[in-house]
């Protein structure tokens, strides 16, 4: 309030006595009402203010108060009834933006008024207003309010008979800034924001309450920009491509963000977004999904981003694109490996490194696509999955068997873990074991994985080949934790064997040397235990070199002391030696494998030998030594001018001193593959007894199919069962009498104890 006073306001220097009537102090205060209310920017002094203050309070606190407060405030409202009349003729000939300009000024200049009245007028409020509303009168304001809904009634409810002319100004002046133009956003916020102060709750003036706006403002305001992106998106789709309207769509929901926070009531933000997202996005969610598959073929990341960003707004938006990007990445996985298997390569001669990497570099793309384009949603790190289970282990290698994908995994990791590996660092090792294992996750017969895995792991260790201990424990450590102990125990206890052999092998030495100073073979042993190595003796006889039966005898002996009750099966098929070259002028190590030593060391007392010859010195079965002689042939040792006769070549030459012919023979890799099958089919047989044992000892009594289910369940993170070999397990059990058929109970099975 301005200290500074002009002449006009004198008239409030005499303040009326305590015993004025209403009239006198009507006549008194009502001058002063009017300055504040239309002149305030003029000024009034302090004591003049004081004055008009001491005559509202006197007024209000004197004898019959009662009918006095009421009178004063029905003069008031009275006031501010004849104070809106020039404010309508005003408004009537305004149109659009002038209209605004006009209403915002007066609201201004209004509102600040009412709040001096309100302070004026505080033994009315504090007295006389607050019984009235004790009494119950809901319809009885402070001055401030009673301001308010005089302004509603009086004047905005006046404006908005005609047409509604005040809101739909306000409306026009938003589509004008939807269409490009530039506007006073402050205006916008002054009128908008009126009519949220015009909302009045009876029962409580103070509470915030917005019927005036969303009647007045909020609901038409919702309509028109439902018609207004309505109609935009149809024309803008019309001539633009649906790349263009994501950006759109998106540029949109932007502005109409920044509309609320700018000038809008916080609480319109969920029902304006909400109708924008139905317009923009669910309406045309549609042709957007079926714009995504051109958007992953051709690698449109930004505006992937974009469409995941938009249709994440709507229920259900995102699962059409889920069901299609797990669709694309299977497709893409099934092309990447028909072109590496295609027509005129042979299943068996597909090179595993050829094949995880094409499997993995479909992983990376996609798996790269979910976290950038999909932001890590779980939805499509789901379809991700499912899509790349489907393929690795369904593709065109695989055919129609279940087995050839989990085979080229574990192929693949024994050559990552030899030594022959070119691998630089072990870092990169490590992650070329890391991406083994992104596969490894998504393989249904884990089991096939884990046998082919451990009978490489055998060969590995047994021919000194790993590429470092520290690789081959890391890989059993990432085995541990995808499938846990029980999946890798045999794997640990090979190594377990290994470090024993070494000891065992130090030792005999050691007794050797005691007892034999004669033994001039550098001899090595390694003993292995049968339930942990799939290592399967040779299944013809095997005559031992007389060259090697003493230390063959002695460690036999030496063995029996340490172990009596054991067992030693040789396994002649996994040995090799070295043989020194005596016969050439240069001297040449022989790296061989048994049977070929077998076969050489009979030319220390022969020069020639016939096939029959050899099979009689050896006991090898014909098929495999004619393989074993080939491999000789071939490296020039031995010398075959004549049918199924082998001479000892005295003129072999090589650029190598140390010359290794232990190659190993078709007839052991062919094997290998079936064995391997063999002995998964075999172990499957054992592990749904006894899941079937488990499941029924928890149980104890449990009808067919929810025992089938319950064991499918309990496999799955295996192996995935049939169910005729369940069937078969069932029966098996039944006959075993582990379990019984419950009587008149149809297809209940009870467990026997």
């Amino acid at each position: 309030m301005s200290a500074a006073a002009s002449s006009s306001t004198d008239k409030f220097s005499k303040v009326p006595p305590r015993t004025a009537d209403l009239t006198e102090t009507w006549a008194f205060l009502s001058p002063g009402v009017d300055h504040i209310m239309t002149n305030l920017e003029a000024g009034l002094t302090f004591p003049n203010y004081t004055n008009l203050y001491t005559a509202t309070a006197l007024t209000t606190l004197t004898a019959g108060a009662n009918l006095v407060g009421s009178d004063l405030y029905h003069k008031l409202t009275e006031y501010f009834t004849i104070h809106f009349v020039p404010m309508k003729q005003a408004a009537a000939s305004l149109q659009d933006e002038e209209l605004l300009r006009y209403y915002a000024a007066e609201w201004t200049r209004y509102t600040t008024g009412a709040n001096y009245l309100n302070r004026l007028f505080t033994y009315l409020n504090r007295y006389w207003v607050k019984r009235e509303r004790d009494e119950g009168k809901k319809d009885i304001y402070q001055v401030y309010t009673l301001a308010l809904a005089q302004w509603k009634s009086q004047f905005f409810v006046h404006i908005q008979k005609d047409n509604a002319k005040l809101a739909g100004a306000v409306l026009r002046l938003i589509e004008r800034q939807r269409n490009g133009d530039v506007i006073d956003q402050g205006l916008v916020k002054k009128v908008v924001l009126s009519f949220v102060s015009l909302g009045l709750d009876n029962t409580d003036p103070n509470k915030e309450c917005l019927d005036v706006y969303k009647e007045h403002f909020e609901t038409p305001f919702i309509q028109a920009t439902e018609l207004y992106y309505k109609k935009e998106s149809e024309a803008f789709l019309a001539e633009n491509t649906v790349s263009e309207y994501l950006k759109k769509a998106e540029e949109r929901l932007r502005e109409e963000e920044d509309r609320v926070e700018r000038y809008l009531h916080t609480k319109t933000r969920k029902e304006l977004i909400a109708k924008c997202e139905d317009v923009l996005i669910r309406q045309h969610a549609q042709l957007m999904q079926d714009s995504f598959q051109k958007l992953l073929d051709y690698d449109q990341d930004e505006d992937l981003q974009r469409m995941y960003a938009l249709l994440a707004r709507i229920p259900d938006g995102l699962e059409p694109l889920r069901k299609r990007f797990e669709g694309h990445v299977k497709q893409a996985g099934l092309s990447a490996v028909s072109k590496i298997a295609g027509e005129g390569v042979a299943i068996d001669s597909l090179d595993p490194k050829v094949y995880v990497d094409a499997l993995l570099e479909v992983h990376r793309k996609n798996s790269e696509t979910v976290t950038r384009s999909f932001k890590s949603e779980a939805g499509f790190a789901a379809s991700l999955d499912k899509a790349c289970r489907e393929f690795v282990n369904r593709n065109g290698a695989t055919g129609s068997s279940s087995t050839k994908s989990p085979e080229l995994i574990a192929k693949h990791a024994d050559m990552l873990l030899r030594k022959t590996n070119k691998m630089a660092e072990e870092e990169d090792l490590e992650g070329a074991l890391n991406r083994v294992m992104i596969l490894f996750k998504y393989l249904e017969d884990k089991d096939v994985f884990q046998t082919f895995y451990t009978t490489k792991l055998s060969k590995r260790l047994i021919h000194g080949v790993s590429a470092s201990d520290e690789a081959e424990a890391s890989m059993i450590s990432k085995l541990k934790e995808a499938c846990g102990f029980e999946y890798t125990n045999k794997l640990q206890r090979m190594f377990t064997d290994m470090s024993l052999s070494k000891d065992l092998t130090d030792s005999f030495k050691e007794r050797m040397e005691q007892n034999h100073t004669d033994m001039e073979i550098n001899f090595s042993i390694m003993v292995l235990g049968t339930n942990f190595w799939p290592l399967n003796p040779p299944n013809h006889d095997f005559t031992i070199p007389i060259e090697i039966i003493s230390t063959y005898e002695r460690f036999q002996k030496y063995y029996q002391s340490k172990h009596s009750g054991r067992k030693l099966t040789w396994l002649w098929n996994y040995s090799k030696n070295e043989l020194r070259t005596n016969y050439l002028n240069q001297k040449y190590i022989l790296m061989t494998s048994a049977y070929q030593m077998s076969v050489l060391v009979q030319y220390n007392r022969h020069d020639t030998l016939s096939m029959d010859e050899l099979v009689a010195a050896t006991a090898i079965s014909q098929d495999i030594l004619s393989q074993v002689l080939a491999l000789l042939v071939k490296a020039k040792i031995l010398v075959n001018d004549e049918k199924d006769q082998y001479d000892l070549n005295p003129g072999f030459k090589s650029k190598k001193i140390r010359v290794n012919l232990n190659q190993p023979i078709k007839a052991e890799v062919k094997a290998e593959s079936s064995d391997v099958l063999k002995a998964v089919d075999e172990d499957r047989k054992y592990v749904i007894q006894a899941t079937i044992v488990r499941i029924m000892k928890a149980r104890k009594t449990m009808k067919n199919q929810a025992l089938i289910q319950e064991v499918i369940s309990q496999i799955s993170q295996r192996f995935a069962p049939k169910i005729p070999d369940i069937k078969k397990a069932i029966e098996t059990l039944l006959e075993k009498e582990y379990m019984e058929r419950v009587d008149g109970q149809k297809d209940t099975f009870a467990y026997v104890a």
